[in-house]
């Protein structure tokens, strides 16, 4: 069947059916649409366009045709031209002549946009509970090892030592933004648009606060034309997921290379690994790789709707229809990896003897080295290259940090105080780092103390 037809003479030709179908994809959104259509049977009873027992009829075969849209086969031979028009079509074979009136008063166009806004509600929840227990799976990691020093890098070269708990605490720091992105998200997501029409308003006394009462939305919106094209909320969703997406390869491609031999800082679970056909020894980090190649997939979706709205007049466009696509793929993405990513830190073990020794035979202590002559009353500017000149010396000669002591530090430049020679252990120079945001080891016992209360909170 089709919603609309007394215009045409002839109707659309097979090709043209075939070209812009959307049953195929749009039927995702079944739950939502059915949800939406019962709020607004209540509302055009309100009105009276319904009465009671129209009204009644109506939800009661709306509530089975739910429960049947959850059984398998249901889509099977359906031929309708999308979602919302399979729908009518048995909410027909249920009702009869009473199908026709549930569209009184309804634009498609924000019947499209209520279904996708009740069904990335959704979404949007399903992603926070699974970033939530990730950011759980981080902070049980770095109770498990607190006390393990781990060599922080940049430009992927050892730079100065770090608590691993307060490694982790980092990426806790990124997918906690994440949570305030997607919950922003889902604040303009969750905004009812029934009762805007196509574009200039329904011509029926609709209560749209009701409206939104009854779908839970927070509120209504305030345009019946900016409601008609307004794909901003999807975008908003999108940019979410694929920061969200950004971290989550950015925490793989550590752990592809921590897990690796030439580091041997982590031992990944069986369960999350793979072997190779051909050679009996491999243990592939291929869930890793897999979220690292997501990102680029979902980036992919967030470019493809940007271009999609790129300069449509008002109000609704076909092109619209394109929405929907790379809305499900990237909610779809985002959450598979996420729930991937917990599983790989809820079993990955940490070696920490092996970064232990990375940060003890590399200088990552030379800034701790500076630091100590500069608060000694040396000019940091010459501390540094007093420190520089110590370095240098040592990869001359094949010296690690531990072949050092107070005595040949002081006959190297006088400027060295007993002190200094404390911060050769990786250890002891982090304790000169308890700063608010530092790796001194009490702040990032309480850091991660307040990690943990602010996760309560997000969860409440």
């Amino acid at each position: 069947m089709k919603l609309w037809g007394g215009r045409f003479e002839e109707g659309p030709s097979e090709v043209f059916e075939r070209f812009s179908g959307s049953l195929h994809f749009d039927k995702r959104l079944i739950h939502a649409d059915i949800r939406g259509s019962q709020a607004f049977a209540r509302a055009l009873e309100r009105v009276g366009i319904l009465t009671a027992a129209e009204r009644g009829q109506l939800v009661t075969a709306f509530d089975q045709l739910d429960a049947e849209a959850r059984t398998p086969g249901f889509f099977e031979g359906a031929g309708d031209e999308d979602v919302h028009t399979l729908v009518i079509r048995k909410l027909g074979d249920k009702v009869g002549t009473l199908a026709e009136k549930i569209h009184t008063g309804r634009s498609r166009n924000e019947q499209v946009s209520v279904d996708i806004r009740l069904w990335l509600r959704g979404e949007v929840d399903n992603a926070l509970g699974l970033m939530s227990a990730l950011m759980e799976a981080l902070l049980a990691c770095a109770q498990r090892d607190p006390a393990a020093v781990v060599p922080g890098y940049t430009h992927l070269r050892r730079a100065q030592p770090v608590l691993w708990a307060h490694y982790l605490l980092a990426y806790f720091e990124m997918f906690a933004r994440d949570y305030e992105r997607l919950t922003q998200a889902r604040t303009r997501v969750n905004v009812m648009p029934l009762g805007s029409g196509a574009l200039a308003g329904s011509g029926f006394p609709f209560d749209r606060e009701a409206l939104a009462r009854d779908l839970e939305f927070s509120g209504i919106t305030g345009n019946s034309m900016d409601v008609s094209g307004d794909r901003d909320f999807a975008l908003d969703f999108l940019y979410a997921a694929s920061t969200a997406m950004l971290h989550l390869s950015r925490l793989a491609e550590d752990w592809i290379l921590y897990s690796s031999e030439e580091f041997g800082w982590l031992e990944l679970g069986d369960g999350v690994t793979s072997g190779s056909s051909l050679m009996p020894q491999k243990k592939n980090p291929d869930s890793l790789e897999l979220i690292r190649g997501k990102f680029g997939r979902v980036f992919g979706d967030l470019s493809s709707l940007f271009m999609t709205m790129k300069g449509l007049p008002m109000t609704y466009n076909r092109d619209m229809q394109e929405d929907k696509e790379p809305l499900f793929d990237a909610a779809d993405q985002l959450c598979g990896s996420l729930e991937m990513a917990r599983q790989v830190v809820e079993t990955a073990k940490l070696n920490p003897a092996r970064p232990a020794q990375a940060a003890e035979e590399s200088w990552v202590v030379a800034t701790d080295l500076a630091e100590a002559l500069a608060r000694s009353g040396t000019p940091f500017h010459q501390a540094h290259k007093i420190a520089g000149r110590l370095v240098l010396e040592s990869v001359r000669t094949g010296k690690k940090p531990s072949d050092w002591n107070a005595e040949s530090l002081k006959a190297f430049a006088p400027e060295f105080t007993p002190e200094c020679a404390d911060v050769l252990n990786p250890s002891e120079g982090m304790k000169t780092r308890e700063i608010k945001g530092g790796t001194g080891p009490k702040h990032v016992a309480a850091a991660l103390a307040d990690a943990e209360s602010r996760l309560r909170q997000l969860r409440k």
